[in-house]
């Protein structure tokens, strides 16, 4: 009996979005192998973005990643880890309590992707998956306009 190993490819998005109004700035697509933290020194953040304040996951938290916004000018506001093996202290559980609800903004964008766009990346190539999701990104920031423009519209 031949035991057939089926192939199994995973995509992940990391985005820069503007936090007045929501819209992607950047954006870069990356096989599941590919390390977090690397990628916001990849040109992620933007200094013509409305805030120089950079809202991330415990993923981008590292020293490098710290040096590279300093040098740049922007304010880190990623979460901060527990330590392995022992419980997170109560004032960084709020302190990343409070960084969520702001960060909340951009897994919104991810939560608008799967649920209200149905966006499943199944495809074998990595250059095929940058074109779906640059292709979602484009959808979902001329959805965001329309919906933009519908609320400043006088009544």
């Amino acid at each position: 009996m031949t035991d057939i190993a089926i192939p199994f490819f995973g995509y992940k998005s990391h985005i820069s979005i503007d936090w007045k109004f929501r819209l992607i700035w950047k954006w870069k697509a990356t096989d599941t192998a590919a390390s977090d933290g690397v990628r916001l020194r990849e040109g992620l953040l933007d200094r013509s973005n409305t805030a120089l304040d950079v809202w991330a996951d415990t993923a981008y938290c590292s020293k490098a990643n710290k040096a590279f916004m300093e040098k740049l000018g922007f304010v880190s506001k990623a979460h901060r880890e527990k330590l392995h093996l022992k419980p997170m202290p109560r004032h960084i559980q709020r302190s990343n309590a409070g960084k969520f609800v702001l960060r909340s903004r951009v897994e919104h964008v991810f939560a608008n992707q799967k649920s209200q766009m149905g966006l499943s990346i199944r495809t074998v190539s990595i250059d095929r998956a940058t074109m779906k999701i640059g292709l979602a990104y484009i959808v979902y920031n001329m959805r965001r306009l329309l919906f933009m423009k519908r609320i400043c519209a006088p009544a």
